[in-house]
């Protein structure tokens, strides 16, 4: 699974870096180049998860738009739930609730990696956590 960002040129008056955005992360950052922003987006993930296993892949575009991924989705679905959460100042007993779970393990295990969200459960998840999102598929 990847992950959309955006590139934002510099302007060259007030701004004179790149910036980036991986929205669904809440992740951004800027660098010198377009290439040094594309660096620090993948070091903005991989320093947040925090697990010296978990690599990202970043995938420039020709445009503004790049996306991200890594060999462990398992991990980086996980990591995409705990940032909605905590954007939205949830705790893990708030999704469970929102879930009609009497156990916040059961969504902790989500969180944690420990289970790997089919498709249809992935975007429970994500409606328990924002009632209004709504997913995009998009053609490679």
């Amino acid at each position: 699974m990847r992950f959309e960002g955006m590139l934002v040129k510099p302007d060259g008056k007030k701004n004179r870096h790149w910036g980036v955005e991986i929205s669904i992360l809440h992740i951004h950052t800027q660098g010198k180049t377009r290439k040094d922003a594309l660096a620090m987006a993948k070091d903005a993930i991989e320093s947040l998860l925090d697990n010296k296993e978990f690599h990202v892949r970043v995938h420039a575009g020709e445009a503004e738009i790049f996306t991200v991924d890594s060999d462990n989705s398992t991990a980086f679905i996980a990591f995409m739930l705990k940032r909605q959460r905590q954007f939205r100042g949830l705790s893990v007993r708030d999704v469970a609730a929102r879930l009609n779970s009497k156990s916040p393990n059961a969504y902790a295990q989500y969180e944690q990696g420990k289970v790997k969200p089919s498709m249809d459960k992935l975007v429970e998840l994500m409606r328990a956590i924002d009632p209004e999102f709504q997913p995009v598929l998009k053609a490679g």
